[in-house]
């Protein structure tokens, strides 16, 4: 095909920041011209003296092919025939200072692998995809109204291949999809793949935002990874970062020899706990390469959704800063205004152009709004972590259950809030590493009783309000404190405990599908109803879960965080006649007790707890049940 020129309307809707293809005209494109096949390549750097392509086709010679500069835009552009797919290229540059160095491209499609960092000229549009149904039916997807249960994956440390590497995205494929869609999970959400040169860093200091992580395999072979997902009705979203990268001097830092994608006052430009670099989000390119980024993942690789990394640092100028170490905004705030319009920008071009895509924000803060539209003064976000109901929750089921009584606010306050914003209950990477110890490890007790817990945290987190993620190895009880050098510790599965708790995550998923009341009304007041709260003392809680429609029936949930069995346990219920318990975190299946209510609950009409009937039941020893009305 013809090798299209740089046109002035593209550079013109680049230098507005509104080009949302820019991916097909900034980076090295194969095609041909005048007769002469080869690729055209294309990047910004407006205060560069000059610039040229270096590649292994032409023995890395500054002097072989210089690029020419449109002035108005600050693009340099050059056609090299001969150029063929797989060739390794970078961007050799003469600063304004007359100091040479040289960059990879902010825009490859491909990267050699690390340590190597040069960019690699791909070709496009060659992968057969076969998910059109599903992408189809993503058009339409009232996620609100839907259960999304996000199973949250590091692809280098899920599984290794049996010679002790890792796996390719087509063998991860392969083990992945059968294992997630046998335990339930609707999506699947891979850290970041996003090209990064440290493996420490989990993806999440990326110099490559345009090319998936040649770690594991080619762009094809991710491809492959989410047709799969797709074909087996599974979504993929990805964790991306435009917050900060690092300062690697083979990469965005000082791009063109001055501060280019950064601000240049540190006060601003530069993040001091992680040593990284704030992207100026006030400049056109810069919020142009950004959301080009977003799109191209959603564009390309038929991604779902973004969760999108440190939201908190982004909105605040003093994150994390002392006084006198951070700039105030034009109005004397703190807050960054530029990051807010950014965000709006991203959520808005994203949504709008694949309806049906989920945008969820880490966003650590009370910041208001994060999940309402941007016309309203919101960010635009689908869905936001619930960090306060992860914090409150942990803390509460590691203490000694004789002194939960004291905590008990921790389980309560949650509600207060819980429908502020359209959350997501996240028990995630974060928690399960530095020394925080694993989900089970954090559990108070002998074995019994931390498995005991961890199936009650399950099933609370299934029951609560809200979308669920969970991150890879909790489904099972992965004892070791996760780390991104080896694979989770398949081996549990051969003992029945750690079985019965990846049942359990099984089985809540399917109840979690199966009963409207667990989704329907997940994001809304209406869901939700206090049977009672104030058991503090025998550490009790019990709540209803509504469908919102006549033709579903609520959900009665009573959770008991002591060990203690509580035998008649009284409850008020909504009706008369009879309830059926339609879960038991305790049953045997599982790795409990089996202390329940095997057979049908009568309710009385004796008032209870503000309810015109109840029943009594028993309550198994940290253990969490279902009732629901028997037909």
């Amino acid at each position: 095909m013809e090798s299209p020129a740089l046109s002035e309307f593209d550079l013109h809707l680049f230098a507005e920041g509104r080009h949302w293809h820019i991916y097909n005209v900034l980076g090295a494109h194969l095609g041909n011209q005048r007769g002469i096949e080869g690729a055209r390549f294309a990047v910004w750097a407006p205060n560069a003296q000059a610039v040229s392509v270096i590649g292994d086709f032409n023995d890395w010679d500054s002097g072989r092919h210089p690029m020419a500069v449109n002035k108005d835009y600050g693009v340099w552009s050059v056609f090299i025939g001969g150029v063929k797919p797989g060739d390794l290229y970078k961007f050799a540059i003469t600063t304004r200072n007359g100091h040479d160095i040289t960059k990879t491209d902010p825009y490859g499609q491909a990267f050699e692998h690390r340590p190597s960092n040069a960019a690699v000229v791909t070709e496009r549009g060659q992968y057969a995809w076969g998910d059109g149904d599903w992408l189809e039916c993503r058009n339409r997807f009232d996620w609100q109204r839907s259960p999304i249960s996000v199973y949250e994956v590091h692809p280098g440390s899920w599984r290794h291949h049996g010679s002790g590497r890792w796996l390719t995205y087509r063998e991860l494929a392969d083990q992945l999809v059968p294992y997630v869609l046998e335990t339930g999970f609707t999506h699947i959400e891979l850290l970041p793949i996003t090209e990064h040169p440290l493996d420490e860093s989990w993806g999440y200091q990326t110099t490559g935002y345009y090319a998936p992580t040649s770690r594991y395999g080619s762009p094809d072979d991710l491809r492959y990874l989410v047709d799969l997902c797709h074909q087996n009705n599974i979504g993929v979203i990805l964790d991306w970062v435009p917050g900060h990268f690092p300062d690697d001097d083979f990469a965005l830092a000082e791009f063109d020899g001055t501060a280019l994608y950064e601000h240049e006052d540190p006060r601003r430009g530069r993040h001091q706990d992680w040593g990284t670099l704030i992207y100026n989000y006030g400049r056109h390119e810069v919020r142009n390469f950004l959301i080009g980024s977003a799109l191209f993942w959603l564009d390309t690789f038929h991604m779902d959704g973004l969760r999108v990394d440190a939201v908190a640092s982004m909105l605040y100028l003093n994150y994390s800063r002392n006084e006198g170490e951070w700039l105030p905004n034009e109005h004397g705030g703190h807050e960054n205004l530029d990051a807010i319009r950014f965000l709006q920008d991203l959520n808005r071009v994203c949504q709008s152009r694949f309806p049906g895509v989920l945008m969820m924000a880490e966003e650590s803060t009370s910041w208001p709004r994060v999940t309402r539209p941007p016309e309203i003064g919101g960010l635009g976000f689908n869905l936001k972590w619930n960090m306060g109901w992860m914090h409150d929750t942990l803390h509460y089921l590691q203490q000694d259950p004789v002194y939960r009584q004291y905590h008990h606010d921790k389980l309560t306050f949650g509600l207060l809030y819980a429908f502020s914003e359209n959350f997501v209950l996240p028990l995630s990477h974060d928690e399960v590493v530095h020394g925080k110890s694993s989900l089970i490890q954090k559990m108070p007790g002998d074995d019994w009783q931390q498995r005991a817990s961890l199936r009650l945290l399950f099933s609370y987190m299934f029951s609560y309000p809200g979308a669920k993620l969970l991150f890879m190895g909790g489904e099972f009880g992965q004892r070791q404190e996760w780390s991104e050098r080896r694979e989770l510790d398949w081996y549990l599965l051969q003992y029945p405990e750690h079985q019965g708790l990846r049942k359990l995550v099984q089985d809540l998923n399917g109840l979690y599908r199966r009963y409207p009341a667990l989704h329907r009304k997940s994001f809304t007041g209406e869901g939700f109803e206090w049977i009672d709260c104030h058991d503090s003392t025998q550490s009790v809680i019990s709540f209803l879960r509504n469908p919102g429609t006549p033709e579903h029936g609520p959900l009665v949930i009573v959770a008991n965080f002591t060990p203690i069995p509580r035998h008649h346990y009284r409850i008020g219920v909504p009706t008369g006649g009879n309830w059926q318990e339609i879960f038991n975190s305790d049953s045997t299946w599982y790795g409990g007790s089996n202390l329940g209510n095997p057979l049908l609950l009568q309710a009385e009409p004796t008032p209870w707890m503000a309810r015109p009937c109840s029943v009594e039941l028993t309550v198994p020893p940290l253990g969490l049940v279902m009732l629901r009305p028997a037909t």
